[in-house]
């Protein structure tokens, strides 16, 4: 016969077991690593480039758009060349940006900049919106070919993106370039490229020094990471880190560019290690200091002093005191004896 109380020590029993069972579980599910709370990705930052599909060129001139990173534009003098801009926003609060356009560095008597206007010079787009403003390049009738360089310059805020614009206008073109001012400071040879033409030049440049005892610089002929645009100047160097000690030097630059531009230029240096000698002209100026000195100073130890010497003097006239006398008294009795 079971004990009255048998069962519900069984029940106790049970649920203790179970309450074991179930605490690793939710301890374990304590310590299971909680994902990490989520965050609002911060609005996108709005770009401004070519649009897709203008009737531009890309920046090559082949006429392929897609991903183009400037304007191309080309026409005659007296012509209206149009393209798109295109601003995309992909953030989460409307942008607001200023457009305008704007001539190259250096660009003197109006340019690119001066010539070109955008469709509205004010823009709101909205968030995950692309905008495609239209702008056009009036060439003016009298306008000189040649390349020109502009950008249209996007603002909002603190940020600005300047797109660049390169126009061509049509008519013969002239490359030409000169390379000027050449000097040797130390150990970099200092120049100025002049584009002397009406289009845009990428220069080569061939680098040569010969000193009295013959060759001491050849570099090949390079492409210089620089584009001049028509009338720019710009000042360049070249290191030249094994000058020679002592010498008398001749450094010639030489410089191409498409078109059958070229120019060279010529500049004389005299390579002289100064410290030593500086410090054997030092040298020199104290041993002749000193031998001067020592002279001096034999001179005066050979002069005589005077005093108790034989000779005597008569008249200022040295040695002939006596020999004067002897004459004297010879003609005393010459003509004593006459008078007997």
């Amino acid at each position: 016969m079971q004990s009255p109380t048998g069962r519900p020590a069984r029940l106790a029993l049970v649920v203790l077991l179970l309450a074991f069972a179930m605490t690793p579980v939710a301890a374990a599910a304590d310590r299971a690593p909680k994902p990490a709370p989520t965050t609002p990705r911060s609005p996108g930052t709005w770009t401004a480039r070519p649009a897709a599909g203008g009737t531009g060129k890309d920046a090559g001139g082949t006429g392929k758009d897609a991903g183009r990173p400037s304007f191309y534009l080309e026409g005659p003098p007296g012509t209206v060349l149009q393209d798109r801009l295109s601003v995309t926003n992909p953030g989460t609060a409307p942008v607001t940006v200023r457009l305008s356009g704007a001539d190259a560095p250096g660009t003197k008597d109006g340019g690119t900049g001066a010539w070109l206007r955008t469709a509205v010079t004010e823009l709101t787009v909205p968030p995950r919106t692309r905008a495609d403003v239209p702008f056009s390049v009036t060439v003016p009738v009298g306008a000189p070919p040649g390349d020109r360089s502009g950008a249209i310059v996007v603002r909002s805020g603190d940020r600005s993106v300047d797109v660049r614009v390169r126009l061509r206008v049509g008519g013969p073109t002239l490359a030409a370039l000169t390379v000027e001012d050449v000097t040797v400071s130390g150990r970099t040879i200092h120049y100025t490229l002049v584009n002397r033409g009406n289009t845009a030049l990428t220069p080569r440049i061939t680098v040569g020094a010969d000193g009295a005892f013959g060759s001491l610089l050849r570099r090949k002929a390079r492409t210089l990471p620089v584009e001049l645009r028509p009338g720019q100047r710009v000042g360049l160097t070249e290191p030249w880190r094994d000058v020679p000690a002592l010498d008398s030097v001749t450094v010639r630059l030489r410089v191409t560019a498409a078109g059958g531009a070229h120019g060279e230029a010529t500049a004389h240096a005299v390579f002289v290690p100064w410290v030593p000698v500086t410090g054997g002209a030092l040298l020199l100026l104290a041993t002749a200091v000193a031998g001067a000195f020592g002279h001096r100073r034999r001179r005066a130890r050979a002069r005589p002093t005077g005093g108790n010497g034989p000779s005597a003097h008569v008249d200022g006239v040295p040695g002939r005191a006596s020999g004067g006398r002897q004459r004297s008294d010879t003609r005393h009795l010459v003509k004593a004896g006459g008078e007997s």
